[in-house]
């Protein structure tokens, strides 16, 4: 759900940072032991994480900025850790002018080759072991070259690019 309102915080309902939410109507919840027994334990088929930054090879740096406040590691580098399970990493595809796909990262890492996929408003990537970035979806308002200028990674072009597929909610 949404943010809970000021005063209206039950602390028991928090987000990964910290936030308090509003639970909606078909949710559920669990403990955080019982949650890091699924992961753990292999339970969890697929995660999908945001992102500071993805290397071409997937490695995935998304827990700090050296010198800025950390709420803490939080469960990502278990559940990117856990073997069988497929890592998507939705995130903008660059931060204030700045890169955040690139050859490698210079963040700290929470995982080295994890990464399986990136989402982003222009397009998708999938990793491919051995060749990198693989560019498969491309949005409307993008082209090509408007993804290469605002990746500092090199990709692939698949044969078969399709228009980046949107969820109607």
């Amino acid at each position: 759900g949404i943010n809970a309102e000021y005063g209206k915080q039950w602390y028991q309902r928090r987000v990964r940072g910290k936030q308090t939410v509003t639970i909606l109507p078909g949710a559920s919840l669990f403990s955080s032991d019982n949650s890091f027994a699924m992961i753990r334990g292999g339970h969890v088929d697929l995660t999908m994480l945001g992102g500071l930054q993805v290397s071409a090879n997937g490695d995935l740096a998304n827990w700090m900025i050296p010198g800025k406040m950390v709420k803490g590691m939080g469960g990502a580098m278990d559940l990117v850790g856990s073997a069988g399970t497929t890592v998507v990493v939705t995130m903008e595809h660059t931060a204030r002018g700045s890169h955040k796909i690139l050859p490698q990262c210079t963040l700290p890492l929470t995982g080295t080759k994890v990464v399986d996929k990136i989402i982003t408003e222009k397009c998708v990537f999938e990793v491919v072991d051995g060749v990198g970035l693989v560019l498969t979806e491309l949005a409307e308002t993008e082209t090509l070259d408007t993804v290469r200028e605002a990746t500092a990674a090199s990709f692939e072009v698949s044969e078969n690019v399709v228009p980046l597929r949107q969820i109607k909610v």
